[in-house]
């Protein structure tokens, strides 16, 4: 079944939850926001607020694009036809049109004075775009050998800028769910992290946010997004945030099958979450389930994942 992106199929309905959704106009500067709120006091402040930084780049990207071709009316329909998301990402990358967003990203971003990180824009300053093209697909493929650690963040920042304007700025594509759960209908990238909504006909629901374009799509509750199994799910929650388990604003839900976990945040409890601003901060969770033996799957652009 194909939905096509309008506001009409975008709105809350009383009967019929939406398919999908899109991305405010002022995402990144919520994100940027939330990260430097987090920051206060936090054990990886300086890191959460360089990434705050990059998000007010990327919004001033997305307010004042710059000049770039964008995907073709033909191509999105030929990936329709073909059973693909429209913006799929593999094509997309190797075609180029967003190697501007990432020029113009790193022409706007005053980075601190800090050697490592002025090395690594110095590293995507002067990389052919051919390289450029290999760190992407890499990192967007989840082959995180092949990407210079230090380069991700502002690669990443890029190509979140990008997708999420064209799928902003293309609102009558076609969007068909992936043959996968965490799967993006719109760019076949993974979900970064799940959130229940908790207003009107949205209450309750959990929607899975795109890793790369910020697309939402609907996904049943205790479910296991990776092998679609219920049983056993189990939801693990920081100790540090002075929450009972039942009432964090963020949780993981673990799944005893495959062995893999997901982020969730719970609206209910915290109106102004962010998935990826919560995730960076919440990242001694990971640490403590990678001990428990569980993998996680769900890429977040803005962390140096480096080749493990």
């Amino acid at each position: 079944m194909s939905r096509i992106l309008e506001p009409q199929h975008i709105a809350a309905s009383s009967s019929t939850p939406p398919l999908f959704s899109l991305p405010p106009a002022g995402l990144f500067s919520h994100r940027a926001a939330r990260l430097h709120s987090l920051a206060a006091g936090h054990a990886l402040g300086e890191y959460l607020n360089l990434a705050g930084d990059l998000c007010q780049v990327q919004q001033s990207l997305l307010d004042h694009p710059p000049a770039a071709p964008t995907p073709a009316p033909e191509r999105l329909q030929m990936c329709h036809q073909h059973g693909l998301p429209p913006l799929v990402f593999d094509s997309l990358v190797r075609e180029g049109a967003w190697q501007p967003w990432l020029d113009a990203l790193l022409l706007r971003y005053s980075p601190p004075a800090q050697p490592a990180v002025q090395q690594a824009l110095l590293q995507l300053e002067g990389a052919s775009t051919d390289q450029r093209k290999v760190w992407a697909l890499g990192l967007l493929s989840g082959q995180y050998s092949a990407v210079p650690a230090a380069v991700a963040p502002f690669l990443g920042a890029a190509l979140q800028a990008a997708w999420t304007h064209w799928l902003l700025d293309m609102p009558g594509m076609a969007l068909t769910p992936g043959p996968h759960l965490n799967q993006c209908p719109a760019c076949g990238s993974p979900a970064m992290a799940g959130v229940i909504r908790h207003r009107g006909a949205y209450n309750g629901l959990r929607y899975l946010v795109c890793s790369l374009c910020a697309c939402e799509w609907h996904a049943v509750r205790v479910k296991c997004i990776y092998c679609e199994k219920s049983q056993g799910l189990q939801y693990t929650s920081l100790a540090t945030d002075r929450h009972a388990p039942g009432t964090a604003p963020l949780r993981a839900e673990t799944c005893p099958h495959c062995g893999s976990y997901l982020k969730l945040l719970y609206l209910e409890h915290d109106a102004d979450a962010e998935a990826l601003s919560a995730d960076l901060a919440s990242l001694p969770l990971d640490l403590r389930l990678d001990e428990e033996g569980y993998q996680r799957q769900a890429p977040n652009l803005l962390l140096s994942p480096g080749a493990s």
